[in-house]
């Protein structure tokens, strides 16, 4: 996961809460790995759900949430 990819992801979280992303079959590692060392890197990021290769990721708006995930 190259540092371009993580500042994509961060800059896709300004305007939305949920983002589903896809792992390449190439990708060194399983989606669900990937996502959680992708969710490490960014601030309040949480793995919501893996299913096949797509990872959905979630932070909260800092200012106006409007997800809130059960506990």
């Amino acid at each position: 996961m190259t540092d371009a990819a993580v500042r994509a992801v961060e800059g896709a979280f300004n305007t939305r809460e949920l983002l589903k992303l896809k792992v390449l079959e190439a990708a060194p590692a399983p989606a669900g790995a990937t996502g959680e060392a992708l969710a490490a890197r960014l601030d309040s990021a949480h793995v919501v759900q893996v299913i096949g290769r797509t990872v959905v990721l979630y932070r909260p708006h800092p200012d106006k949430p409007q997800i809130k995930l059960p506990r």
